[in-house]
């Protein structure tokens, strides 16, 4: 492994301090939710009352009470988001559980019925009208909260927090014994890539057998959050979960029908791709029949890919990175380690998966992730780095933060990160690798991005028959699952494994915590799929495109944001053919 090369900064400038969040430095002053008040909700309630009552006679007036409204959104949702945080860094913490507990129980119901209230205040007054254009997209966000929000549904809400959170408790508590030492699922994931195959059956068999011992739990849990989400459906005039979600999600300029013919599209152009990407693994191999514990490790049985030893190891690389693609988003990046905004090493009772979310009154962003020190790791950083550097933008383009947390559609917060990822991989050499290593993981990245899509259209489609077909029983569902799992896999073998197969839909958080939300990874990759094109060809162009339709944060709807960006609002056929065919150069270039 190549070391990482830096700049004049000493080692020290890479060793990030442990996350305080005390420490966060409050550059946007308070103008309206007192400083040190107690979080609490009588002081809470005291703001929501003066902005109901408040008197609106002007343009001027009704400005102000949005950015006062904005403002104590913030100040709420950073309190939800740390308790998010510490709750997802120590899941077996009794403190950080009652914390995000009580805020989820007992303090966001309320926060919900008043915020309502000043919906409905905004949507009445007929100042709306003369509102500047840099309003329009929110003002359609908030008559559409309006429109579908029911009282009944915030207990629903409620119910539906405390099953999350049974989900991440009991995902965070699995740990297998393996190698003499007790380990994660997460941290189980990097012996998939060992050289010994018997080694890596193993590591998968042992990893499925301890989540099948939960696995009728996890269905209990999914089953009981389908009822709850459907209750909210028709609770809002729906026949169906699905239809409601994309409005409660604001998906103005797409339908669920556009959803079906990107799956069909992804049939079309990347599962026959992902298929004979699979035939070659299993030839270069030498292998009868591919399985799923062969789908990871290096083809020509070199040893993985390790791009770092220490966690300050991968600090060092990416900000080498971020130097080469550009000055102003190495500073941002520069500035997360400094602060402590990184919490990047798996460890038991810490949560699932990665996520960047953001401390929206001091308008600083934060990276989890659970590192085994794997390429994908490196990768991961770059991918949630490209969501904070959306945060950053925004912040110095002095946007405020729009309705507790929707000031970005995911369907473009994601061109941010996959866009990032995929131009920061352009430079691992001389970072983290050497020119072969470098061309290896390059390949190894794009060979994982068509296997991307068929995998977002599995869960998709997934989601699409739970909630229109409700009343299904938890054997229905493992059969729909099946289907469509194999309509969209590649070329391995599950025989004999179909137990563990008709399960493998649980260990995708999305589908438990975030309905509906893995469509916008196709649509959002095929646009960081277009700026990483671009970046091969301009990269000062594509960075400076890249910037500008970022800094833009929610002002503009999505097909204005993506064409900012410089890139199509498509997700048909078209588009998925295009990038089918230069994915399919790319892979032989590097191969």
């Amino acid at each position: 492994m190549q070391k990482p090369q830096g700049g004049p900064n000493s080692e020290r400038a890479f060793e990030a301090p442990a996350f305080d969040y005390s420490r966060l430095p409050r550059d946007f002053p308070r103008k309206f939710v007192p400083r040190g008040m107690p979080f609490d909700w009588d002081s809470l309630s005291e703001l929501y009352e003066d902005l109901k009552s408040r008197q609106v006679k002007s343009e001027a007036d009704l400005e102000k009470w949005m950015a006062d409204e904005d403002e104590l959104s913030a100040v709420i949702y950073e309190q939800k988001a740390l308790a998010m945080v510490n709750y997802s860094r120590q899941t077996d913490d009794a403190a950080y559980r009652q914390a995000y507990e009580r805020f989820v129980q007992e303090l966001e119901p309320k926060v919900k019925l008043a915020s309502f209230e000043l919906l409905k205040k905004y949507a009445s007054s007929p100042l709306t009208k003369e509102l500047p254009a840099k309003y329009s997209v929110t003002d359609r966000v908030r008559r559409n909260t309006v429109e579908i929000f029911r009282e009944a549904n915030v207990q629903l809400e409620k119910e539906e927090a405390q099953l999350i959170q049974n989900y991440q408790s009991t995902m965070g508590k699995m740990t297998v014994p393996f190698g003499g030492s007790e380990r994660t699922i997460q941290q189980m994931a990097k012996f998939l890539e060992e050289v010994d195959r018997g080694l890596r059956e193993e590591t998968w068999r042992l990893t499925q057998g301890r989540l099948q011992e939960d696995a009728a739990a996890l269905d209990d849990i999914y089953s009981r959050m389908v009822k709850v989400r459907t209750a909210m459906a028709k609770n809002a005039g729906y026949s169906n979960y699905r239809d409601y979600a994309f409005r409660l999600k604001n998906r103005f300029d797409y339908t669920p029908e556009d959803c079906v013919k990107f799956h069909d599209a992804v049939e079309k152009y990347f599962v026959p791709l992902s298929r004979e990407l699979d035939e070659e693994r299993r030839r270069r191999m030498g292998l009868d029949v591919l399985r799923p514990w062969d789908l990871q490790v290096d083809p020509d049985g070199r040893q993985p890919l390790a791009p770092f030893d220490r966690t300050e190891e991968l600090l060092k690389g990416c900000v080498a990175i971020f130097d080469k693609v550009d000055p102003t988003l190495s500073s941002y990046f520069r500035r997360m380690v400094s602060l402590g905004l990184l919490d990047l090493e798996s460890r038991k009772g810490k949560a699932p998966g990665g996520f960047q979310d953001e401390f929206s009154e001091v308008r600083l962003p934060f990276i989890f992730m659970n590192s085994a020190k794997r390429d994908g790791d490196m990768r991961t950083l770059l991918h949630e780095s490209g969501h904070s550097f959306h945060s950053f933008l925004m912040r110095d383009a002095g946007l405020p933060f729009y309705d507790s947390g929707q000031n970005i559609p995911a369907e473009f917060a994601e061109v941010a990160s996959s866009g990032m990822e995929h131009i920061g991989g352009e430079h691992l050499e001389g970072t983290f690798y050497g020119p072969k290593e470098a061309r290896r993981s390059a390949w190894d990245e794009a060979v994982s991005t068509v296997k991307l899509f068929p995998w977002v259209a599995t869960v998709d489609a997934f989601q699409h028959w739970v909630y229109t077909n409700p009343d299904h029983t938890v054997k229905e569902r493992a059969d729909a699952w099946t289907r469509i799992f194999r309509r969209f896999q590649g070329a391995e073998s599950f025989e004999g494994l179909e137990p563990a197969m008709r399960v493998r839909w649980q260990r995708q958080l999305h589908i438990y915590q975030f309905p509906f939300y893995y469509i916008e990874y196709g649509i959002a990759y095929l646009g960081g799929l277009g700026i990483w094109m671009h970046y091969r060809k301009d990269p000062k162009g594509a960075v400076a495109a890249y910037k500008r339709a970022l800094s833009l944060g929610y002002t503009k709807p999505l097909p204005e944001l993506f064409r900012s960006a410089g890139l199509p609002w498509d997700f048909g056929p078209e588009t998925l053919e295009k990038y089918s065919r230069e994915l399919r150069g790319v892979i032989k270039q590097y191969s």
